[in-house]
């Protein structure tokens, strides 16, 4: 037990990084993946035909091949050649990549909504963005809450990649120690950390869920 205590340290440090990718990830590509889902049914083909691409090269692409690209290749794109530190460059790759996916799952809520309620919107005058705002994206959420939340706890485990941007995130703090001593404990301590985060998500999110239910009543 004396051990458990002496690595918790470093642990909770990099437990500290794990969370601020997570954390600006999450407030950074939730409202980008709302503007493209809006732009990804919108009329404009041009537009939605641009954004379906974008989804589609960054869910078929692995996050971990996007954030060496940003960190490694970035710099000798012409015209951009643009080189970012390690921590922006995680930020970069994780909002992008999120946001494709978060981008889907608002989509398949906003179609979910059923037409006649647009038509009933427009016969009361309310313009789109009225429609949007006061009609349908309240709905969305309550729908698309259990994929979020899904999404939202892969995010979590996702972040131990920024590992190969030699960040010292709560992985690579226990791997190191686990180098260091020979002890496989780093790495229980280190799932522990894991679990005890998604644990706090999936109980928010099962509590916004039930706040929602009310709404069927």
């Amino acid at each position: 037990m004396g051990y458990v205590f002496d690595i918790l340290p470093a642990l909770l440090q990099g437990t500290g990084v794990t969370l601020q990718v997570f954390i600006v990830t999450l407030v950074l590509s939730a409202p980008l993946g709302l503007t493209l889902a809006l732009l990804r049914v919108s009329r404009f083909r041009p537009v939605s035909v641009l954004v379906n691409g974008y989804i589609w090269l960054m869910r078929g692409t692995p996050l971990m091949l996007q954030m060496l690209f940003i960190y490694f290749a970035l710099p000798f794109v012409p015209v951009i050649g643009i080189r970012l530190p390690d921590f922006p460059s995680a930020i970069a790759a994780f909002v992008l990549n999120y946001a494709a996916y978060f981008a889907e799952i608002f989509r398949a809520g906003i179609q979910s909504i059923d037409r006649g309620q647009y038509e009933g919107a427009r016969v009361l005058g309310l313009t789109y963005a009225q429609t949007m705002r006061r009609i349908v994206l309240p709905q969305v959420i309550k729908r698309i809450l259990p994929p979020f939340s899904n999404e939202t706890i892969t995010l979590v485990k996702d972040t131990s990649l920024i590992y190969v941007l030699a960040m010292n995130d709560l992985l690579r703090a226990a791997r190191g120690i686990v180098q260091r001593d020979f002890s496989t404990t780093p790495f229980i301590v280190a799932g522990a950390f894991y679990l005890a985060m998604t644990l706090v998500l999936t109980y928010g999110f099962q509590r916004l869920e039930k706040k929602y239910a009310v709404y069927d009543e």
